[in-house]
């Protein structure tokens, strides 16, 4: 990142923002529902957004990042589920998607969080720790996508599921 960032918790008056910069970041990706930014708002409405930190350059905001609570069928509590995390194209490959995660996952920790899951690309989110594990993967997602990272929890036995606004719920 040449330019400074700044990350720091949502505020209320960020929600458009943060709308509007998740619709662009995944707008034509082909791994992208569509429906992202819409996860981030029924996540909200749910009561279920445990963390959302957003990136600003000066006044604009050009990332955040979406940890909600997870369900794990061994009923060992404290898990997260990361994602959606949501940079605007003209900011994507310059480290601010890896900063959200880094400084979401440090105030997991800061959480006594027992650790987080997500299903997204295994070569970029290995690089923070997160290892397939399809086994644990809920029926409706890709077990060759479904990752986690354990925080402060010895390895969990049985499978997770997002909350029911990932899907609309």
């Amino acid at each position: 990142m040449n330019e400074t960032i700044v990350l720091r918790d949502e505020r209320a008056g960020d929600r458009e923002s943060i709308h509007e910069v998740t619709r662009l970041a995944f707008a034509g990706r082909p791994y992208a529902g569509g429906d992202e930014q819409d996860v981030v708002d029924r996540l909200r409405a749910a009561g279920a957004l445990a963390l959302s930190l957003v990136a600003l350059q000066g006044i604009r905001l050009v990332g955040q990042v979406t940890f909600s609570p997870a369900e794990q069928a061994d009923s060992s509590a404290g898990w997260f589920a990361l994602g959606p995390v949501s940079v605007l194209p003209e900011w994507q490959g310059q480290g601010v998607g890896a900063s959200l995660i880094e400084a979401g996952l440090a105030r997991l920790i800061e959480m006594q969080a027992s650790g987080c899951i997500l299903t997204g690309d295994p070569n970029y989110y290995g690089r923070f720790g997160f290892k397939v594990r399809p086994e644990l993967c809920p029926d409706n997602e890709p077990g060759e996508f479904f990752q986690l990272k354990c925080l402060a929890a010895s390895e969990p036995t049985g499978t997770f599921s997002f909350h029911p606004a990932f899907y609309g719920g």
